[in-house]
């Protein structure tokens, strides 16, 4: 049972490290939207992301519906940094992006492939996302982690906003 819950707290730790990282590349997809006419709401896409994670998700014997709040959150912070990006750049010019990768081609395969892994992690910490310590031990994650990533402000509401629902309330 032991090595099942370090199993688990480890699932969990990488959870936390992919949600900084999917967060972490919402500096590129607003680099690549912007100046464009891709909006940073793209329900279609959304949705594309979402099936896939849960149909992913029923495949591998995790709660479809733990895998949709997880991915959903991780999308919702992703846009919550856009945002923020595209108003500062709005208000400083000179920190626009001057290079623009390509959306289909070089941003959305790194998500596509943190998602995967996301999904990997979630399969692996079930056992400890339903137990009474996942909240405390996920806050103490996420502040190591935050430090570590050395977060902004944006980037950590952002970050905070991607684990919003990893560990339902009780």
């Amino acid at each position: 049972m032991a090595g099942d819950t370090a199993t688990a707290e480890q699932a969990l730790a990488k959870i936390v490290r992919l949600a900084g990282a999917r967060v972490m590349t919402a500096d590129t997809v607003a680099a690549a939207k912007w100046g464009t006419k891709q909006p940073i709401d793209d329900p279609a896409r959304e949705m594309t992301v979402l099936d896939r994670a849960t149909t992913q998700a029923a495949k591998l014997g995790i709660d479809p519906a733990t895998v949709r709040r997880i991915v959903e959150d991780q999308i919702t912070a992703n846009k919550t940094v856009q945002r923020a990006l595209y108003a500062k750049w709005r208000e400083e010019p000179f920190e626009q992006p001057t290079y623009h990768p390509d959306l289909a081609t070089q941003v959305r395969p790194a998500l596509d492939h943190i998602d995967s892994q996301l999904l990997i992690a979630i399969q692996q910490a079930q056992p400890l996302l339903h137990s009474p310590s996942c909240s405390a031990l996920l806050d103490k994650m996420k502040a190591t982690t935050s430090q570590a990533l050395g977060l902004d402000a944006v980037h950590r509401t952002g970050f905070d906003q991607a684990l919003t629902h990893t560990c339902p309330s009780l």
